[in-house]
Order: C-alpha cells, then structure tokens, then sequence
C-alpha cells in the first residue's frame, strides 16, 4: 500500500479529545502512538475558534468543477457594484 496507509499499522493508537476553553474556543488535542514508527507518543494541540459566519463542509464542493466559474461570476459581480 502507498500513501497514508504507510503510516498505520495494527500497532497504531489515536487518542483524540475536545475541550471547551472559552466561549469561543474549543481545543482539539490529539495523541498518536505506533511503537512501530516512532519512538514515544507524540500530542498535538489545536485550539480553534468560532466561525464568525456559515460553515461549509468541505467535501459538498468535491468534484463540484462549475465552482470556479461560479466564484469568478460573483467576483465580478462584486466589481460591478451589483
């Protein structure tokens, strides 16, 4: 197997945990431990903040080969004022 897949293996452990720390903010920690791979576990830590607007999943435009037409469109429609 190529890609991704050579990073896991039967050995590979995930831990992933959410937390609020603010009204704003949640923190995304995750833990990724293969004795295969590496030699300890190792954490990473994310705090994201609320999105001031929508939210859109970001696979509902996979494939979707019209958006760019779609979004020059509306540039130039910002550029003309409309």
């Amino acid at each position: 197997m190529g890609g991704y897949f050579t990073l896991s293996d039967r050995n590979l452990r995930l831990i992933e945990r959410f937390r609020r720390t603010a009204s704003d903010t949640l923190e995304y920690a995750f833990t990724v431990d293969n004795p295969t791979m590496w030699t300890r576990p190792w954490t990473a830590v994310i705090n994201w903040k609320q999105a001031k607007g929508e939210v859109y999943e970001y696979a509902c435009h996979e494939g979707n080969y019209s958006l760019p037409g779609m979004l020059a469109g509306a540039r130039a429609d910002e550029a003309a004022g409309r």
